[in-house]
């Protein structure tokens, strides 16, 4: 592969955009994990795209202000019901989640079939531009991560869980617009699975790791094989992320084994 092959003015945004979609949902997935609400980033991120897709029927101008609060304010009202939801009735949470994004989903769908581009608006969505980035366009994004990655490491015990769904709000409708709900919700689940065996800093900085060497192969190779690039950095993702777990586990077995013939040696003694 060849610097003609691969034009770093596109390259360099993209994947200045993923990690800093990366910076926030990492350990986003982690509490995601913890909590066993795994589908509450694609309800989310679908009831930001139908807001999106609800200002776009409107005629507003794509991409301005009017686009953004119709977003951000669509997953505000779907956040503060989730947050509802769990006090009310939270054994049932997981199962409203998926109902949320079925019918976010399916109204995404009506609302674009009289639209002759709905089915590319609708892929866009799904899977993300992220090679349309540019380096303006990534101020604001990483000024919003930037405020909600302050509050949730120095705040969030005390901050609370309503601040999980606030946040959740806020980060997912900026990620969704830049790399799709697919990738967004590979972003959150897939390196906390991957590091479920792990703790505290070492499981943080090793989701880190994964998803940023998972976007970077993913966008070399779909630029490589000329294919979308969204589609091949979820599976860039989970490709790597199994291999990582897989040693993760091997070494977690490995110490266990050492822990049993230390402490039967010590019994035997």
């Amino acid at each position: 592969m060849s610097d003609a092959v691969i034009d770093w003015s596109i390259v360099g945004p993209a994947l200045a955009a993923g990690l800093l979609v990366l910076s926030t949902h990492v350990p986003l997935g982690q509490e995601v994990l913890k909590r066993g609400i795994i589908f509450i980033d694609l309800a989310i991120a679908q009831v930001a795209g139908l807001g999106v897709i609800a200002s776009d029927a409107l005629g507003w101008e794509p991409h301005g202000l009017a686009v953004q609060g119709a977003a951000v304010s669509a997953a505000l009202v779907a956040a503060t019901g989730l947050r509802w939801t769990e006090k009310r009735w939270p054994r049932s949470q997981e199962p409203l989640i998926g109902i949320l994004f079925v019918l976010a989903a399916t109204a995404s769908i009506l609302m674009l079939s009289e639209n002759p581009h709905g089915g590319e608006h609708l892929k866009d969505l799904l899977v993300g531009q992220i090679l349309w980035s540019t380096w303006p366009m990534l101020i604001p994004i990483a000024s919003l991560y930037a405020v909600v990655l302050a509050l949730w490491f120095a705040f969030y015990q005390r901050l609370g869980r309503t601040f999980f769904y606030l946040a959740f709000a806020f980060v997912v409708t900026a990620s969704v617009q830049v790399v799709g709900v697919y990738l967004v919700f590979a972003s959150l689940i897939i390196p906390a699975l991957a590091t479920r065996r792990m703790h505290g800093a070492p499981r943080l900085w090793a989701g880190y790791g994964i998803g940023a060497l998972a976007y970077f192969v993913g966008i070399l190779a779909s630029a490589w094989l000329d294919l979308p690039t969204g589609a091949v950095m979820v599976w860039s993702l989970a490709i790597i992320a199994t291999l990582v777990g897989f040693i993760i586990g091997a070494r977690g077995s490995a110490r266990a084994q050492d822990a049993e013939r230390a402490a039967a040696t010590g019994t035997t003694g």
